[in-house]
């Protein structure tokens, strides 16, 4: 453990409010880990710290992820995969097929 001098400052931005999941919009810090963070020992405020980093990491990840999504559903049409269930269709060949089979030793 690292001799620390001064006391972690909190994360907190100003932004009071929470999301659906209960994180602060500001912080993302829990209703808990907000509460308490008086009561914190240095070591697990910079824990909370790094909790809060990961949160808003993956909140920014899905946000892209859904801005993506939406870009390619604008994009391309959306094809349905056919079901397992289906019987397999079967490959039509034509009489002005390209199929060479001069290649092929028997």
């Amino acid at each position: 453990m690292q001799l620390e001098f001064f006391d972690v400052p909190s994360p907190c931005v100003g932004v009071c409010q929470s999301n659906v999941k209960g994180y602060c919009l500001g912080c993302m810090r829990t209703r808990d880990e907000r509460q308490n963070w008086i009561n914190f020992d240095n070591d697990n405020k910079q824990k909370v710290i790094k909790r809060c980093i990961q949160r808003k990491k993956r909140q920014k990840n899905k946000e892209l992820n859904k801005i993506d999504k939406t870009v390619v559903d604008q994009e391309q049409p959306h094809v349905e995969q056919p079901s397992l269930l289906d019987p397999p269709s079967k490959p039509k060949l034509t009489q002005d097929s390209d199929l060479d089979f001069g290649d092929f030793e028997l």
